[in-house]
């Protein structure tokens, strides 16, 4: 967790780093190319710092963050649901404020964060994002839930509360009505590039060190995912050009734009590991560990997708296209 405190602190000193979101997408491209667990926790760290500021504006979310957290460490975000009974219920404490209660599933970082945002249900079923600090005595990090070996080291383990004080973040459903839910969730997608182009680069070196004497499949395995990556680095440039606009009163980018560029980066993703592990064989897969790292980090990172799924509801939105809404031209030049 140490390595992540220290990138959001780095990131934090550069002025040059929140300009834009292109910087921003640069800088999660980067640090996730670098070891995509730190990556992950360091894109949770600043989408929790985002989502406050969006949701109460820069002088309460910086309230909050002193209330919750006076440690100033790395924050979470766990929104993702999980199966039957297991979710976060909120009700009133003796004191009159929220406490939470029950098992958080998913939550990425749960053992080195020290506050979260995360979603719970109120008492008349709607969804809440509250805060809640991981010092509190009847917070209980389990070992349950997290048997992965791609992106072990998040540590995404199930978090028990037992009547925890939460704070309040905006009302019911801001969290999922605000426009930054799908600037954020184009955010992921940057992560993804990043570490796809890391596993890239152990092809490239092989043709390089090969130099002309590297064979045609091996070059041209590396011309498929040099034209794979250019798409995914385009899709994102227009992605954050088109988020700045956004916020800056132009056209929306909402989720018919997030999932296309997700579903870019994605298919771009899946098929630089496929025409990679194809080029070099098993041998980088099982005789070098930082390699077979990065493959089985990226695979379950990707699965942060939703997949098919999601090509479901972008085919929806792109059938009821008619010309009259932005994203609606997508396919013209």
């Amino acid at each position: 967790m140490r390595h992540a405190l220290d990138r959001v602190q780095a990131f934090g000193a550069d002025p040059q780093a929140r300009a834009t979101t292109a910087d921003r997408f640069r800088w999660l491209a980067k640090v996730t190319g670098e070891d995509a667990a730190i990556g992950k926790l360091f894109e949770s760290h600043l989408d929790a710092v985002g989502i406050a500021r969006e949701i109460l504006g820069d002088g309460d979310a910086a309230a909050l963050v002193r209330a919750v957290d006076p440690s100033q460490g790395l924050w979470g975000v766990w929104a993702a649901g999980g199966p039957a009974g297991a979710e976060l219920q909120l009700a009133v404490g003796p004191d009159g404020g929220l406490v939470v209660s029950g098992r958080k599933c998913w939550c990425s970082g749960a053992s080195g964060v020290s506050a979260a945002l995360a979603t719970a249900r109120d008492a008349d079923g709607q969804v809440q994002l509250i805060a809640v600090s991981m010092h509190h005595p009847r917070v209980t990090v389990t070992r349950e839930g997290w048997d992965a070996v791609g992106m072990a080291d998040t540590a995404s383990v199930d978090v028990l509360f037992d009547t925890v004080p939460a704070w309040p973040v905006g009302a019911p459903g801001a969290y999922l009505d605000r426009p930054g839910f799908w600037h954020g969730a184009a955010g992921i997608a940057a992560c993804w590039h990043g570490a796809a182009a890391a596993v890239a680069q152990r092809l490239r070196e092989r043709v390089q060190q090969r130099g002309a004497a590297a064979d045609d499949l091996l070059a041209a395995h590396l011309g498929a995912v040099d034209c794979a990556l250019s798409a995914s680095a385009l899709a994102l440039r227009h992605a954050a050009a088109a988020i700045d606009a956004h916020r800056a009163g132009g056209p929306p980018f909402g989720r018919r734009e997030a999932l296309q560029v997700r579903g870019t980066v994605e298919a771009v993703a899946s098929t630089t590991i496929d025409h990679v592990g194809r080029a070099l064989g098993a041998g980088p897969l099982c005789r070098d560990a930082d390699h077979a790292q990065r493959v089985a980090d990226l695979a379950v990172f990707l699965r942060q997708s939703h997949a098919e799924w999601d090509l479901a509801v972008l085919g929806r939105l792109a059938a009821q296209a008619n010309g009259t809404l932005p994203g609606d031209n997508a396919w013209t030049l």
